[in-house]
């Protein structure tokens, strides 16, 4: 086992041991029969609105792999691309370590439709970048529209929330400036990266930032059934439980995602509305997400059996 292997496992221990401490001290404090009451407790229109919210937000993760798909000059058709990215990052952001998990999903799927594994890994990439650009996107206009809450979780006055926020949105504004002005790959160390064209770049921008910001409307959706939640608030506790989860590389952001919400919304964010966006975000596409994976190998499988063999090249007569 290589250093990067043993590294990742290492995270994803120290992750796990991570993730069962958080949700024991959630959870400690609640009877099974406390947190069934609390979820019976969100009417049906916010759960309804909420797995809406969560439908759109798996669309626009579609719209990372196109993304990735057409960066790699691959004409590969939408419903191909869309299967591809739902069942990966449905089984992968349930499993953690999404960029491993779910890459190792990709590759099965588009080495099956003829591309090679630098094509993958480029895919891969750039559906990492999206995530990124999303997320600081999203963090530089909630911590620059509402950085009273920002703050508060930070420890930080309130003119240095606006600067992060304002960071954050000059780093994807670099972003697009290299898409637009860089004509040579960009070399970061060892690294070398050509960058995608500006519609290209500015498609990432808008499609990780809607995601992220579905993601928010869906938990917002479930906690404004004990009370009035503003949207900014949940959003601020979305992307703030975001970067939480990036550091501690906990699987699924289990635990993490939960205290970081708690933290941030208090007595806001009940106990059933956590319970309720975890399975409405994380364990119900991962249950359609499997059964679809088997089908999708098995008829992978079928086709590959009953292809007929490759007609050997008939040696010449002497």
């Amino acid at each position: 086992m290589n250093r990067n292997k043993m590294l990742a496992y290492g995270l994803l221990v120290l992750g796990l041991v991570l993730a069962t401490y958080l949700l024991w001290n959630i959870f400690s404090e609640y009877t099974w029969s406390d947190i069934t009451t609390s979820v019976s407790e969100i009417p049906p229109y916010n759960l309804v609105m909420a797995l809406a919210f969560t439908a759109a937000s798996y669309v626009c993760l579609t719209g990372f792999d196109w993304c990735g798909v057409r960066y790699v000059d691959n004409d590969l058709s939408y419903p191909k691309i869309g299967l591809a990215s739902f069942i990966s990052l449905a089984i992968g952001q349930s499993v953690g370590l999404a960029g491993l998990s779910s890459g190792g999903l990709r590759y099965r799927y588009y080495a099956h439709w003829g591309m090679n594994t630098e094509d993958v890994a480029k895919i891969v990439l750039m559906s990492g970048i999206t995530v990124a650009i999303g997320l600081l996107m999203l963090t530089g206009i909630v911590m620059i529209i509402n950085p009273a809450d920002g703050a508060e979780v930070l420890r930080l006055g309130e003119p240095a929330v606006i600067g992060i926020g304002a960071l954050c949105i000059l780093t994807v504004g670099g972003y697009l400036a290299l898409a637009k002005f860089a004509r040579a790959p960009v070399r970061i160390r060892k690294w070398t990266f050509k960058m995608p064209k500006l519609r290209l770049a500015l498609a990432q921008v808008v499609i990780g930032t809607l995601n992220f910001a579905l993601v928010a409307a869906a938990l917002r959706e479930l906690m404004s059934a004990g009370g009035d939640v503003s949207y900014l608030k949940a959003a601020t506790a979305y992307v703030l439980a975001n970067v939480a989860i990036i550091v501690s590389h906990a699987p699924g952001g289990l635990g993490v995602l939960e205290a970081t919400v708690r933290h941030v919304m208090g007595d806001q964010a009940s106990i059933g509305s956590l319970v309720a966006f975890r399975v409405i975000y994380f364990f119900i596409p991962l249950a359609i997400g499997i059964p679809l994976a088997l089908v999708t190998e098995a008829i992978f499988r079928s086709r590959k059996t009953h292809s007929p063999p490759p007609v050997a090249e008939a040696g010449k007569v002497g």
